[in-house]
């Protein structure tokens, strides 16, 4: 009785204390998420080489472009699922929910296969040559294996905040980054077993996150949601995808350009320039985690206030999370300038020149914080309003459109510094799309 009354539902009003309490376990989350890339990546520099280094950098977009599917089922399936809360239709909700965990999870198999198959040609075309191949391989294949249990983890990110139940979700993320670190150490430093050893302590640590929410949800629970019987709902998929295709354009369109990224720095820089551009997309990951992690948090709160027609509350949400993103993103900025060299220093310490560029490179690329995180947010706002196109469309811009001209041009200008640049510009850019398409869509949906 008293665990229900302090835990803070979907139909309350709002406070900036409660939109914290209740966002926080999701940005944790995505922040332990982005740590599995992260941890790999400080063991195999350190303790492995620059090389398996490069090749966990040029293969973890391949990784990304993989799972995105789970971050599109999981956003845009709870679009659905919890504006039918609001509509009163719970049980419904429950046959949604259980539909899309089975088609997330049928697709994670078939999707794993394909990549385990094309690994050797997918590193080949990414530039890899000689012995880089042969690491690109290994990473790629051990940790593809584990990809279903990766996209059930991204899937349960979201339900688990429409279950009511977002600390539960934090402690799964929380244990599966920990299994992750743990592993890592044992298995690199201790064990020796080199660039397999990150690529297993990752797959492992995957299961642990996939698997627990899939024990949860199939016990008796006191959450919102629980796995029923269900059966085929064509326009629940048709709608899950187009509701996330948006997050789905977000996740490939990264790991594109990530790969883009690479290219250019390796004609320019070359594989000191990927190793640079690795680091600083750690740190990167982690900050824009904290983005996504609230934008995930908040997005149930918007459908359910949407599909309960509460248009005061999707005013209050709008304007009070303008205002953090924007904060966030100033307070990123200066964290990032100021801490640049320490934080690279971890990662390529052993290497001035190297260390020399990430550190510029980094204190350039942190300015594009200040204009991302509301875009990141305004994308997952059109999701939960179920306006797929709008959101799409945001990260499409946002994420390729703009990055790719970025990449191509601002390099034949500034050399190696336009590839730093260009974030900043395309982040720009896309914030002044995300006011254009708020202002078009306010008499529609009334949160202005």
């Amino acid at each position: 009785m008293n665990k229900t009354k302090n835990r803070i539902q979907l139909s309350e009003h709002f406070t900036y204390s409660k939109i914290f309490r209740f966002s926080m376990p999701s940005i944790i989350m995505m922040v332990f998420t982005s740590i599995y890339g992260i941890v790999d990546g400080f063991f195999v520099s350190n303790f492995v080489g620059k090389q398996p280094f490069t090749a966990v950098n040029l293969i973890f977009p391949v990784i990304m472009i993989a799972g995105a599917f789970g971050f599109m089922m999981g956003s845009g399936g709870t679009a659905i699922v919890a504006k039918t809360l609001g509509e009163k239709r719970r049980e419904d909700a429950n046959k949604y929910f259980s539909f899309i965990v089975i088609v997330t999870a049928i697709a994670g198999v078939a999707i794993s296969l394909l990549g385990i198959v094309f690994m050797r040609p997918l590193a080949i075309l990414l530039k890899a040559e000689g012995a880089l191949i042969d690491y690109c391989v290994i990473y790629g294949r051990l940790v593809l294996l584990a990809l279903p249990f990766f996209m059930l983890q991204n899937l349960f990110q979201s339900f688990l905040i429409v279950a009511e139940k977002p600390k539960l979700g934090l402690w799964i993320t929380l244990v599966a980054g920990v299994t992750n670190m743990v592993l890592d150490a044992l298995f690199i430093a201790v064990f020796k077993w080199g660039l397999a050893g990150a690529a297993i302590a990752t797959g492992l640590s995957q299961v642990v996150g996939g698997l627990a929410p899939v024990v949860y949800f199939f016990r008796k629970n006191d959450s919102l949601l629980a796995f029923c019987k269900t059966k085929y709902y064509g326009h629940v998929l048709f709608k899950s995808v187009t509701n996330g295709s948006s997050e789905l354009m977000s996740n490939i369109s990264s790991s594109i350009v990530t790969i883009l990224y690479n290219a250019q720095l390796m004609k320019f820089a070359g594989e000191d320039g990927v190793a640079a551009y690795g680091v600083i997309m750690y740190a990167g990951f982690i900050f824009f985690a904290m983005f996504i992690g609230y934008s995930i948090g908040t997005a149930p709160i918007i459908g359910y206030n949407y599909g309960a027609e509460n248009t005061d509350e999707l005013k209050n949400m709008l304007k009070k999370s303008a205002i953090i993103t924007f904060g966030a993103g100033a307070a990123m900025t200066v964290i990032s300038f100021a801490f640049a060299h320490p934080l690279s220093s971890i990662f390529v310490g052993y290497d001035k020149d190297l260390l020399d560029m990430t550190v510029k490179g980094f204190r350039i690329f942190s300015f594009s914080f200040v204009f991302s995180g509301f875009s990141v947010f305004s994308s997952s706002f059109f999701t939960a309003l179920n306006n797929g196109p709008v959101s799409a469309a945001i990260s499409f811009l946002r994420t390729l459109v703009y990055q790719v001209a970025g990449i191509l041009l601002l390099p034949l200008l500034f050399k190696l510094d336009g590839i730093w640049f260009s974030l900043i510009l395309s982040e720009a850019l896309a914030l002044i799309t995300t006011f254009v398409f708020l202002f078009a869509y306010k008499n529609k949906y009334r949160y202005l």
